[in-house]
């Protein structure tokens, strides 16, 4: 079973939530792993997760300690450009850990996409 992360900043959190889904037939053979607040709104709409901490309490970086330890196929980080992040050198430290350990790692629907296609070709065909 493959294992995914999910996380988004606070302004995309619905955005992840309508992701996940969209691609419902595909989360739901995965292990999902998230932090803190994103983990709870995709716990609401149905979806079963493993929470981590709140990212700017430390999820990101327990995130990126998975990343290290090669515990997770891919990490889904929707993040908000526009806004200042208390906790940006931890989410620097995912993209670099993701970067050095080769972990597909997309930072918004579009590109979550494709990884999800690259995935599970049979889903993502049945989805549409």
């Amino acid at each position: 079973m493959k294992t995914i992360a999910v996380i988004a900043h606070d302004g995309r959190k619905a955005d992840m939530v309508g992701f996940l889904k969209d691609h419902i037939a595909v989360f739901r053979q995965v292990r999902l792993v998230a932090t803190g607040t994103t983990g709870q709104y995709a716990q609401k709409a149905g979806f079963a997760v493993d929470l981590k901490l709140s990212g700017p309490l430390g999820g990101d970086a327990q995130i990126a300690a998975m990343v290290a330890e090669h515990q997770l196929d891919a990490v889904f980080f929707f993040r908000d450009p526009l806004g200042k992040h208390p906790h940006e050198p931890d989410v620097q430290m995912l993209m670099r850990l993701c970067d050095l350990h080769d972990v597909p790692l997309a930072t918004n629907p579009a590109t979550a996409g494709y990884v999800i296609k690259g995935m599970f070709p049979d889903a993502a065909r049945a989805e549409g």
